[in-house]
């Protein structure tokens, strides 16, 4: 799951390098993906009215979903 939401993010910004993803587990087995990328490319990762972002967690539910499991999406600032 992590390797999606890397995937779709370093496509999406002028600045690939600076994509930062982590995955932690928490306790009741759900994953967390922590998403950090360059100020300056917060507003292509956030979207207008946050629908880039919306979609992004999508896709992760979804993956999520196939596997039997749960997952979120934070996005670090």
């Amino acid at each position: 799951m992590k390797e999606l939401i890397e995937f779709i993010a370093k496509s999406l910004v002028e600045q690939p390098e600076a994509i930062s993803v982590s995955e932690e587990q928490g306790d009741d087995g759900t994953a967390l993906i922590k998403l950090a990328a360059a100020q300056m490319d917060m507003g292509r990762i956030i979207g207008k009215q946050g629908r880039t972002a919306k979609a992004m967690r999508t896709l992760l539910n979804a993956k999520a979903t196939r596997e039997n499991r749960k997952a979120s999406l934070q996005i670090l600032e």
